[in-house]
């Protein structure tokens, strides 16, 4: 047994889930509001008997691992890993010769950690760096739980201490801990003299530092205050997002994220009992962590410092986070000028400063207008230059409409003129958008517009899987040309034949086995697709019993051997018309037997 199929037999998809949300009983399956998108009533369905989960709102689903790594962000290399503990499975551990490139640069991060955390708590090399560290408020657990080291002043150390303990010297490279010299043969460490703050990854993997310099050292150092581990195939910067491990499921429970600048931010917020806050390291949030991050809240808001660095990266986050309809609000932080201070000045401050966060639009008309002597023509341009295009942005009519009419009272300008200039920016930003609008329309047009005869051959598949004896009906009332949708049309050859070339199917597990032989298929788009199908099925015919699944089966069958014979003598007039075009009198002899014919069978259904 695959050791994924082994943890999948002992484990429960509905406790397994049930860890992360709250489920409720529905019959044979359970329910709940779905967590990868906002919704008012359930439309997430899991089933005990088929160990799988779908969603009929955002339309995600799949087994206990499909879940695991949509909601933990995991790969599945790394969910499986997860889910081994929980089942008990004991996962081969390989040669450390043949073992992965990745897990090799992993441990060497891990073990890189460690070294670093030992000379901070034993060395006197250590002693200015821990003094600073203490004064910052941090104690022995803390700098534990977050692995906070120190490099010392030396060109090597790690370098040999990682080359004794068997890592070559190709993989340290790749890992990004040494830098090889410019002139000759050799390395030197990436890390001198540097407070080490361990960047993790979504499952907790170390995969790269922050490294803030020793204070002491600040005058003669060229490189910066903070330096970070370069880009690495474990360490991608645009997705790494400092303190999301720990915090994931605070923020899902909370409904919140909270992003503050800085390392010192998260990890003082955390000991204090705010854990849904992560940093973005002193830079902009990019598309991909905005993306993550909304996995797991469609609510952010920004507690950046209020120099000019932090205004400029704060902005960038939140066009980020309104271009996918995130709620996005700012916190005006109290008591100092970052989280840091705040919190450990008074907690209570912070608490009541999360609460009265301002949404966004207030924040920019105050950025924005504060300052400016509105009276002023050129000032009035300004405004609108600089908040039009946030209002555009906008979702909601309504509240769309009162930021235009607060702008409009502000600078003392018609509303009407200030919608004709909306309206011409609306224009522009369509216009460069049009062919990605276009392909979207389409897309969702094609949602939309899932003809009659494709629902029912969905729900004739679907109900063959909850029914399993129905298929001896399918194999002689059904031919594959009943069905016009090629997926699907694919996904019930590849049931037939499963049937047909087992001679003793246990119908009792039927779904299950059905699953396998369609996995070994490698189609990884009938895989899906039955999945998929088996949830609807258990949705719609839940409480059907034998012999009203067979009167549906039989209903749909002959809507869609009316919709295959309509479809045929449509393309049989079309083939007349073109023969008498072509005055071809022997093809339309032959063509009108067959529309005869296909009349005569429509006519007795």
């Amino acid at each position: 047994m695959q050791p994924s199929e082994e943890i999948k037999s002992k484990l429960d998809i509905v406790d397994i889930i049930g860890e992360y949300i709250k489920l409720t009983s529905a019959g044979s399956n359970y329910k709940a509001n779905c967590p990868f998108h906002r919704e008012k009533s359930p439309s997430f369905m899991v089933s005990a008997d088929k160990q799988i989960w779908r969603c009929f709102g955002c339309a995600k689903g799949g087994d206990i691992f499909a879940f695991v790594m949509d909601i933990e962000s995991l790969d599945f290399r790394e969910a499986l890993k997860l889910l081994a503990g929980k089942a008990g499975v004991t996962l081969k551990k390989t040669d450390p010769k043949i073992s992965s490139h990745r897990n090799r640069l992993l441990d060497i991060l891990d073990i890189s950690a460690r070294f670093y955390q030992k000379i901070l708590l034993n060395s006197s090399l250590a002693k200015m760096a821990l003094e600073y560290i203490s004064a910052r408020g941090l104690d022995m657990n803390m700098i534990e739980e977050w692995g906070i080291g120190y490099s010392p002043d030396s060109w090597d150390d790690l370098y040999l201490f990682l080359k004794k303990r068997g890592f070559c010297n190709e993989d340290i490279l790749d890992s990004g801990m040494i830098i090889k010299k410019d002139k000759g043969y050799g390395y030197y460490n990436r890390f001198r003299d540097r407070i080490m703050f361990p960047i993790k990854d979504l499952s907790g993997n170390i995969v790269a530092f922050t490294a803030r310099i020793n204070p002491g050292s600040d005058k003669d150092e060229k490189m910066g205050k903070y330096i970070n581990s370069p880009q690495t195939i474990i360490y991608n910067k645009s997705n790494i997002i400092f303190g999301l491990d720990k915090a994931k499921l605070h923020i899902k429970n909370d409904d919140l994220i909270i992003v503050a600048e800085g390392q010192m931010d998260v990890i003082t917020a955390h000991t204090r009992g705010f854990k849904n806050i992560i940093a973005s390291s002193g830079t902009a949030l990019t598309k991909e962590q905005i993306m993550t991050l909304k996995r797991y809240s469609n609510n952010i808001t920004l507690a950046f410092d209020k120099d000019t660095a932090g205004k400029m990266a704060a902005m960038r986050a939140i066009d980020e986070a309104l271009k996918i309809e995130m709620n996005v609000s700012i916190v005006d932080v109290p008591f100092g000028k970052d989280p840091d201070d705040c919190i450990k000045n008074n907690p209570k401050e912070w608490q009541d400063a999360v609460k009265k966060r301002i949404p966004v639009m207030e924040f920019y008309f105050k950025e924005y207008l504060d300052e400016l002597d509105l009276s002023l023509i050129e000032n009035k341009r300004k405004a609108v230059k600089n908040i039009l295009p946030k209002i555009y942005k906008v979702k909601n009519n309504i509240e769309k409409d009162f930021w235009l009419k607060k702008l409009s009272n502000l600078i003392d300008v018609k509303e009407e003129l200030l919608r004709e200039t909306l309206g011409t920016l609306g224009k522009s930003e369509n216009a460069q958008k049009f062919n990605l609008k276009q392909n979207q329309e389409v897309k969702e047009r094609e949602v939309r517009d899932i003809s009659r005869d494709e629902k029912l051959s969905r729900q004739l598949i679907g109900i063959i899987i909850k029914h399993p004896y129905l298929i001896e009906l399918a194999i002689n009332k059904v031919p594959m040309e009943y069905i016009s949708n090629k997926k699907l049309q694919s996904l019930y050859n590849n049931i037939l034949i499963y049937y047909n070339s087992n001679i003793n199917v246990d119908l009792k597990i039927f779904y299950k086995e059905l699953r396998i032989f369609i996995e070994a298929q490698k189609v990884l788009s009938n895989l899906e697709l039955l999945d998929i199908l088996a949830m609807e099925s258990e949705k719609i015919y839940q409480n059907y019993s034998d012999v009203e699944a067979k009167d549906e089966f039989l209903n749909i069958t002959i809507f869609l051997k009316k919709q295959f014979l309509s479809s045929e003598m449509k393309k049989i007039e079309r083939l007349i018309i073109e023969a008498e075009q072509k005055n071809d009198k022997e093809s339309i002899v032959l063509l009108l037997d067959k529309f005869k014919i296909l009349s005569s069978d429509l006519k007795s259904v």
